[in-house]
């Protein structure tokens, strides 16, 4: 999936640009907030129909004027129909399955007061999250510190954006699992609230409603469980692979077993991630009973995939104790660089998932995209390293990758390390005007 060209009319602090693209690497230089990184979020609003920083749409529109339009022109890969499965309407719709490949066009239209109007090929979409997967995308920012600094919600987060753009069953069961989950809290506090008695376990009033709800929530909380370790058995090794290739060679040095050893293998004692899951040691039905009336005490859900994880660790130790500044954001990066190579690699795949209960059969998983993901990289250069920098570009630049965009604030900077380069093309951004 290429962007060959993007309109902008009204969108944040870029009052209109018509800018065509280079199907590798496209640079855009400024000072800081000139609007750089609004181009990068135009681009990612057209992959996920929502900016990469608020969920409010009117406040992407420019100040002063009620409207704003972004709309992009990508070229297609073709990838063939499945055979002897025929596309439903829907999947027809939200899929580049059973294409020829060509021009695809996506269109957002904002207003005030207004639903925004999501289009592909000036068809509406029946709902947005068709959408999802259509053209993947990776987005790394310096935010992307939050993944070490925050609690868990953001590296489940990090988990459900990868995943849900390959896996539309997943999307749905993530949608359903979490609105189930908002009604179990929900009849948790009503239930404590009108029936103080049962806090004390003296009545179960309500306790058939829960039990309802419960039994509901198990079938997508063990697709998605499931969804989510086979993803991490594949990341894992894509994550390693790709920090040792991006960090000093100092550092990997220390992260090898063999002090002798140049260059470690994939194996890196020193760099680890794991998955963790509640579903991993327990039958999910058992533990919402077990756990009824401590719950109704916290009035919330204390079993579930809603409290999964992603442990990062140096060693034995926790990565955000531990880490240096540079191992930290080496550490982020690979798993964004990760998130790219996981996508690629498996955006035409075609997989069942199965469940470890023989009595739930999980339907075939339909994978959308077939084509690198767009990879944005908004503003990370100044907080690594020279060493760093080039053992990036040079990676991202490489076959493995596919459309990339950077923005930099240091035009001589941003020429000097993509000097061996032929194919990239460099926008100047300045006050919101893009030449």
């Amino acid at each position: 999936m290429i962007l060959e060209s993007l309109n902008i009319l009204n969108y944040r602090n870029i009052r209109e640009a018509s800018l065509e693209f280079s199907p590798k690497l496209n640079c855009f230089v400024g000072l800081n907030g000139q609007g750089k990184t609004n181009v990068l979020d135009a681009i990612y609003l057209l992959s996920f129909a929502k900016s990469a920083f608020t969920s409010q749409d009117s406040l992407n529109i420019t100040h002063g004027e009620e409207i704003a339009m972004v709309q992009g022109t990508y070229i297609t890969s073709p990838q063939p129909s499945p055979q002897g499965r025929e596309l439903s309407e829907q999947s027809q719709f939200s899929s580049l399955e059973g294409r020829s490949g060509g021009v695809t066009t996506i269109s957002c239209g904002l207003r005030k007061g207004v639903k925004k109007q999501f289009r592909r090929d000036k068809k509406d979409y029946p709902r947005l999250i068709d959408h999802i997967g259509l053209i993947p995308l990776v987005m790394i920012s310096p935010s992307d510190q939050q993944l070490i600094d925050e609690g868990s919600d953001e590296r489940r987060r990090f988990m459900d954006v990868v995943i849900s753009q390959l896996d539309r069953k997943y999307l749905d069961c993530l949608t359903t699992y979490n609105a189930l989950l908002k009604q179990r809290n929900a009849l948790l506090k009503k239930i404590a609230d009108e029936h103080p008695s049962s806090l004390e376990g003296k009545n179960e009033v309500g306790f058939d409603l829960l039990e309802v709800l419960e039994w509901q929530m198990v079938e997508p909380a063990e697709y998605i469980f499931h969804a989510r370790t086979e993803f991490f058995e594949t990341f894992n090794d894509l994550f390693k692979n790709i920090y040792q290739r991006i960090s000093p060679s100092l550092e990997r040095v220390k992260s090898s077993a063999r002090s002798d050893c140049r260059w470690p293998s994939v194996e890196l004692p020193g760099v680890g991630l794991r998955y963790i899951s509640q579903l991993q040691d327990r039958d999910l039905r058992d533990a919402y009973v077990r756990t009824r009336q401590r719950d109704l005490i916290l009035g919330w859900t204390s079993q579930g995939i809603h409290k999964d994880d992603l442990e990062m660790r140096l060693g034995d130790y926790p990565l955000k104790q531990v880490g240096s500044q540079g191992q930290q954001r080496t550490f982020v990066l690979a798993m964004k660089l990760a998130q790219a190579l996981y996508l690629s690699n498996n955006s035409s795949l075609e997989r069942v998932k199965s469940s470890a209960r023989s009595d739930v059969q999980w339907p075939s998983v339909e994978h959308m995209g077939g084509a690198s993901p767009i990879l944005l990289l908004d503003d990370i250069f100044d907080r690594l390293d020279s060493e760093r920098v080039e053992r990036i570009v040079e990676m991202v630049q490489g076959d493995e990758f596919g459309q990339i965009f950077i923005t930099d604030t240091d035009r001589e900077h941003l020429t000097e390390i993509l000097k061996p380069s032929d194919t990239a093309k460099i926008f100047h951004v300045e006050g919101g005007v893009i030449k």
